[in-house]
C-alpha cells in the first residue's frame, strides 16, 4: 500500500493523475460481482418477458466499461483493447466476472469494476418485478496485471 492517495495534490485538491510520462504497456484487470437471487427468481430467468437478463447484463457491462471515464470524474478515457463480461448461474444467484484490457499509461481496474457493477444492476433491473429483496454484493477487483505497481491477485483469506 502507498502512503498517500494519488488523486489529490499537495493542497488536498482532487486532481486527475498525470500519466503522460508513464510508458504505454499492456494492462489487464478482472473484477467480479454477485447478485443474490431467490430460487423463484432463478427459476424464472428463462421466461423473462424482457429478454434474457444474463445476456442483456453482459452487453450492458461491456457498454459501461467503454464509458467509465464519463461516470467517474478522475478516470482517464481509455481505448479498450478487450472487454468481456461473463455471467453464471450459481447456488444463490448470479456470479459476474468482467475482464478489461488495454495498452496505455494507466490501468483498467475501474473499467472492469464498472462492467461488473453495471452488469449486476442490469440483472436487478430485469428481475426486480419478481422480487424487491435482490442484493448486489461483493463487487471486487480479483486481479490486475501490468503497470508500475505490478500484478495484484486478491487474497480471499482477508
Amino acid at each position: 500500500m502507498t502512503d498517500k492517495l494519488s488523486h489529490f495534490d499537495f493542497s488536498g485538491r482532487a486532481t486527475m493523475v498525470d500519466v503522460s510520462a508513464k510508458a504505454a504497456t499492456r494492462r489487464e484487470a478482472i473484477a467480479a460481482a454477485f447478485v443474490e437471487l431467490s430460487e423463484a427468481v432463478l427459476a424464472a430467468l428463462p421466461d423473462n418477458p424482457k429478454g434474457n437478463p444474463l445476456e442483456v447484463a453482459r452487453f450492458a457491462g461491456i457498454q459501461a466499461a467503454k464509458r467509465t471515464s464519463e461516470l467517474i470524474p478522475m478516470c482517464h478515457p481509455l481505448s479498450l483493447s478487450f472487454i468481456d463480461v461473463e455471467t453464471a448461474i450459481v447456488p444463490g444467484g448470479i456470479q459476474i466476472r468482467a475482464t478489461a484490457a488495454t495498452t496505455a499509461g494507466t490501468g483498467v481496474e475501474m473499467e472492469a469494476l464498472t462492467a461488473a457493477s453495471i452488469a449486476a444492476l442490469t440483472i436487478y433491473d430485469m428481475t426486480k418485478a419478481l422480487d424487491k429483496s435482490i442484493r448486489i454484493r461483493e463487487i471486487v477487483l480479483l486481479e490486475k496485471h501490468g503497470g508500475k505497481s505490478g500484478d495484484y491477485i486478491r487474497n480471499f483469506s482477508k
